[in-house]
């Protein structure tokens, strides 16, 4: 077995989690349906640790391009030239602010040296010894227009001048809801939920238009509707590649996306040992120029100055 350490960078493929996110370690409050099992122990450590970022670390896999049963290393480099203008604008960090998410949300872009298939997608993001299971669920992303969502206004979930319709204050722990776009969103059994089918649901562009409408702890709700939609778009187009098909001159996404769970010997480690639906790290794989790009979110209360 071998393994490399790379510069440390955020939020990426897994080793060394033991105080990775200490701010993530407070208990979330609870999801809708049944009430959570008992909170498994963890030792206790000798004195709370800063929110750390962990080490990149080459990852074992047998190479496609080698014999059956050799070891191959993928090997990651940090690209601190690929910045992520949609998270750092001034009007987007104005948003993520006021949706509580300023200063828990994060992008990067990596480099790999290796041939990416995507079956072998769970070596790609298998690391450490620490590291007892790594899930990578595959996330859709077909999408290549803001068109999507054009079903809102046809429902009447929101109305023509971008005002989102409310409604009667209700609850599904921990989020308020309080007009018809978190109702969609979140209440199964509510009348429009349908608006959106299951593969609609599961489609990346809908699930980053999901996290940034829920936003964090403190999250003060937007009344209209373009604010969500315009960031959804800015920061699609900064993660996702596309490229004209050359025989069909159309255009056509080229990233696979990965929705990253890692587990230890107690449980869940990374995104955070809390489980949440709005604490969530995808990897954004472009094939063809070998570049991964992170999207990476802790449920909490973010900064407010």
């Amino acid at each position: 077995m071998y393994w490399r350490s790379l510069p440390q960078t955020p939020s990426f493929l897994l080793r060394r989690l033991r105080g990775l996110l200490d701010r993530s370690r407070a208990v979330a409050p609870p999801r809708c349906g049944p009430a959570p099992p008992p909170q498994r122990h963890r030792p206790p450590q000798a004195a709370a640790l800063p929110w750390k970022r962990p080490q990149l670390l080459a990852v074992r896999t047998k190479m496609a391009a080698g014999e059956p049963g050799d070891l191959g290393v993928y090997s990651f480099r940090f690209l601190p030239q690929k910045t992520f203008q949609s998270l750092s604008t001034p009007q987007t960090t104005s948003r993520l602010r006021q949706w509580s998410m300023l200063g828990r949300i994060e992008a990067q872009a990596f480099g790999f040296d290796q041939t990416f298939q995507t079956y072998r997608k769970d070596d790609f993001v298998m690391v450490g010894t620490e590291v007892k299971k790594v899930e990578a669920i595959n996330v859709p992303c077909t999408q290549l227009s803001m068109s999507f969502f054009n079903r809102l206004y046809d429902e009447a979930i929101v109305r023509d001048n971008g005002y989102i319709v409310k409604c009667l204050d209700s609850f599904c722990d921990p989020f308020l809801i309080s007009d018809e776009l978190r109702k969609v969103l979140l209440v199964e059994d509510s009348e429009k939920y349908e608006v959106f089918s299951q593969p609609d649901r599961e489609e990346f562009l809908f699930c980053l238009f999901k996290h940034l409408c829920l936003g964090g702890a403190l999250c003060q709700y937007e009344d209209v509707i373009n604010p969500y939609l315009e960031t959804t778009k800015l920061i699609y187009k900064d993660l996702v590649s596309v490229r004209k098909n050359p025989q069909t001159k159309k255009i056509q996404i080229t990233s696979s996306i990965f929705k990253v769970t890692a587990y230890d010997s107690v449980g869940v480690c990374y995104p955070s040992t809390k489980s949440h639906e709005q604490t969530f790290s995808y990897f954004i794989v472009d094939p063809i120029k070998r570049h991964v790009h992170v999207l990476y979110h802790c449920y909490g209360v973010g900064e407010v100055s």
